[in-house]
């Protein structure tokens, strides 16, 4: 659920902002897709249980499409990022396939193990997120979006680390995470939508 926010700047391009508008689209599309799919072959599963292998393919997919999504929009955003902003990016990208690859490790142990990884990399994600607002919130402004969202994919994190032992816990609290991160990636979609309107007048 993690997201590079451009920086608020008269002189970004709306050519930039049309293209993270679409791709923060895309991404809650896919966000939904991989909802849909685990919901249908997979969220019975459990702690104690192995993935089967569709569940397996999903939960690599999705730190690795957030990788990629997160490479592309840096890219898109190079013109307008200033150091930090592309530090930030940097970051997410490592967290993203590093996760991938602990992912890659975890489905062949249980979905318990799974939730753990997924709920560390959350957790990391969402606190380097809710750092950035922080910091940006009176320099940049309409940080709203980002501190929720990194706030929650904090306290999202640590609950799937928490209950990755619970013998109760299955794939379906991991398909609500991503839900949740279609809302803020189209709440942000929106957002960019609004502001392109405003330097287009």
């Amino acid at each position: 659920m993690t997201q590079t926010v451009v920086p608020s700047s008269t002189t970004t391009p709306s050519t930039t902002l049309s293209g993270l508008r679409s791709l923060h689209l895309i991404r809650v599309a896919f966000s939904l897709v991989w909802v849909a799919l685990v919901a249908t072959t997979s969220a019975s599963l459990v702690s104690p249980d192995r993935p089967t292998v569709i569940a397996a393919v999903l939960l690599v997919a999705y730190p690795l499409w957030d990788a990629v999504a997160t490479l592309v929009e840096r890219r898109m955003a190079t013109a307008a990022a200033t150091g930090s902003t592309d530090r930030v990016g940097k970051l997410n990208m490592a967290l993203g396939l590093a996760a991938t690859a602990g992912m890659i490790v975890a489905v062949f142990s249980t979905i318990g193990t799974t939730l753990l990884v997924f709920g560390v990399w959350a957790l990391l994600s969402g606190a380097i997120q809710l750092t950035v607002a922080i910091r940006r919130r009176r320099t940049v402004g309409a940080q709203w979006p980002m501190l929720i969202s990194g706030g929650l994919s904090v306290l999202a994190g640590a609950n799937f680390a928490a209950m990755s032992t619970s013998a109760t816990s299955s794939l379906s609290t991991i398909a609500g995470y991503s839900a949740f991160g279609a809302f803020w990636f189209l709440v942000s979609a929106i957002t960019l939508s609004i502001r392109s309107r405003r330097e287009n007048r």
